[in-house]
């Protein structure tokens, strides 16, 4: 039986891989650990190059919500995750890490249809994510809304 599920398993992951055709670079999952034990980085953005998910900008401690939007390119789609620091009604401090998913309505629709595909594929690479944005402006991922998301 033990040689049956290897072998399901291998089949139906294969076919995962090649439906959305990425693969992950592994720096990709080696910044996101780094981002979330060892709090290196406010934010990653990734994207895809060459059939392959790759780190494109890594935003330092000190980097704040404002840099993080900016990071973002306002023609292409991007991943990006983003270490949010917050505190609670009960006045703690506390911090969730959230996934965006960038989409700008002006991107190019083979891109959006890539970025789409692969989305929940490279989400499950990136253990630890507590809450996701999908937007295709600005005002979709306004501070506003990602603190009422995290207080939640």
């Amino acid at each position: 039986m033990r040689l049956f599920e290897i072998v399901i398993q291998a089949w139906f992951g294969n076919q995962a891989n090649a439906a959305s055709g990425m693969a992950v670079d592994d720096a990709c999952k080696l910044r996101f650990l780094e981002l979330k034990a060892k709090r290196n980085y406010r934010f990653i953005v990734f994207k895809i190059e060459n059939q392959q998910v790759i780190v494109e900008t890594l935003g330092n401690p000190q980097q704040g919500y404002d840099d993080f939007a900016a990071s973002l390119p306002a023609n292409e789609c991007r991943y990006a995750v983003y270490d949010f620091d917050f505190i609670t009604n009960e006045n703690c401090q506390k911090s969730k890490i959230f996934f965006v998913a960038w989409s700008p309505d002006i991107s190019r629709v083979r891109n959006k249809m890539v970025y789409a595909s692969s989305k929940d594929r490279f989400k499950r690479e990136l253990d630890g994510i507590q809450f996701e944005l999908q937007a295709t402006d600005p005002s979709e991922m306004s501070i506003d809304i990602v603190k009422s998301r995290a207080i939640c």
